[in-house]
């Protein structure tokens, strides 16, 4: 089977430094990886991401008028075998790969992007 544990959980936004900040903060993590579009926050047992979206207008719960924003991580050792897993259970590949290597992004049954990495350290 391959090892696939949660790494982070990433989060849409317009200002990365400032939520990243906010997280590491209010969680007492540590900024690990930062650039413009990217914030990379280091808590004990897993990550928050905080991921530059163009255009990025917050969600608006409880009404559904522009749903909630977020993706899971799935930090894994085996890119080739855990997308093989995802897949067999249900799981999609995406048309769009922008970095196979490194991450493979899924859609869940429903929909939902998630990303299969080995670029997550335990």
């Amino acid at each position: 089977m391959s090892d696939i544990r949660i790494g982070s959980i990433s989060l849409d936004c317009n200002d990365p430094q400032k939520l990243a900040k906010f997280w590491a903060d209010l969680l007492e993590g540590n900024i690990a990886f930062s650039v413009e579009h990217f914030v990379a926050v280091k808590l004990d047992s897993m990550w928050i991401t905080a991921v530059k979206v163009e255009d990025y207008s917050p969600p608006t719960w409880p009404e559904n008028e522009i749903p909630k924003q977020m993706h899971l991580d799935l930090a894994v050792t085996d890119l080739t075998a855990a997308s093989a897993r995802a897949i067999s259970l249900g799981a999609t590949e995406t048309s769009t790969q922008p970095s196979p290597d490194t991450y493979i992004v899924m859609l869940d049954p429903a929909g939902h992007p998630f990303c299969l990495t080995t670029q997550i350290p335990d």
